[in-house]
């Protein structure tokens, strides 16, 4: 047996409303669709989602392209070619840029970046670096130090 073999018991299907047959049938001249209309046409009624030809709800939404990042890091970001004006030795973070003038703003914590080249030793302690960041100030003679802020 499959599943295409199963039927109902005989006798066990409930026979459909005859619509549209007198009106001693209860469902007698308009069959239970009203008087007039689009819905009571044969044939008649509208694609899922139609409204009347108001802008449909689809539509007015905007698409959807995929899901952000649930909630994203912002950082403020520094090269570290913006670093090699400092002094040899300097403990650079977030506060002391703002001191020295190298940055004007920044409330997110401290990115650094790698484009540049950076010839003096400097203690950066800063939320994240990149790769080739770390590499050059580690290359310098420099430490870098993961903080918070």
């Amino acid at each position: 047996m499959r599943l295409h073999d199963v039927k109902p018991q005989a006798g066990s299907k409930k026979r459909g409303r005859r619509v549209g047959r007198g009106i001693a049938a209860g469902q007698g001249a308009s069959a239970g669709r009203g008087m007039r209309g689009q819905n009571s046409r044969s044939g008649g009624g509208t694609r899922p989602g139609f409204e009347g030809g108001q802008q449909p709800l689809y539509r007015r939404l905007p698409k959807l392209k995929g899901f952000p990042l649930a909630p994203r890091k912002k950082y403020t970001t520094i090269n570290v070619e913006k670093l090699a004006s400092l002094p040899a030795d300097t403990e650079v973070t977030l506060e002391s840029l703002k001191e020295v003038g190298i940055l004007t703003s920044g409330r997110d914590p401290l990115k650094i970046l790698g484009n540049g080249e950076l010839g003096v030793a400097l203690k950066v302690k800063a939320a994240a670096f990149t790769a080739s960041a770390r590499s050059k100030i580690e290359a310098a003679g420099g430490s870098c130090e993961v903080s918070p802020r």
